[in-house]
């Protein structure tokens, strides 16, 4: 699987997805050496912008075949609400051939069925979470 990510705009409250928009593309950052979100300006001309979060998507897909990125709120097969997120301390390891990326809030043991939703996401619906974490 190719890597895709998307972006949250702070500065504009708005998420990118420069996959699908012709007015957003990725470079490399020079100060970070990370990949970055830039848009076109028009003329010719590309601004990075200053201030964004950067997700990953999972490469899994919830029960409507939406793909799912690093902190989407998914509603577990349970019903209840669960922020994407990816556990640092394995770095990306495949433990028991799983990636590691997890629901948070989960017992151990967990398997993505294929019936969780996504519901939102922890940018744009905080507020979904705000009882459960």
């Amino acid at each position: 699987m190719i890597p895709k990510f998307r972006a949250w705009i702070t500065e504009g409250n708005d998420m990118v997805y420069p996959q699908d928009d012709t007015n957003v593309e990725w470079t490399i950052d020079d100060l970070t050496g990370f990949i970055a979100p830039q848009e076109n300006l028009g003329g010719g001309m590309w601004g990075m912008y200053d201030k964004y979060e950067l997700m990953q998507s999972t490469g899994l897909y919830d029960r409507n075949g939406v793909e799912v990125y690093e902190d989407d709120i998914v509603r577990c097969s349970r019903g209840c609400p669960h922020r994407v997120i990816w556990v640092k301390e394995y770095g990306g390891s495949f433990l028991g051939g799983m990636p590691a990326w997890y629901l948070s809030g989960l017992n151990e043991g967990y398997s993505w069925t294929g019936a969780e939703e996504i519901i939102g996401n922890s940018w744009e619906n905080p507020e979904l979470l705000e009882d459960v974490e």
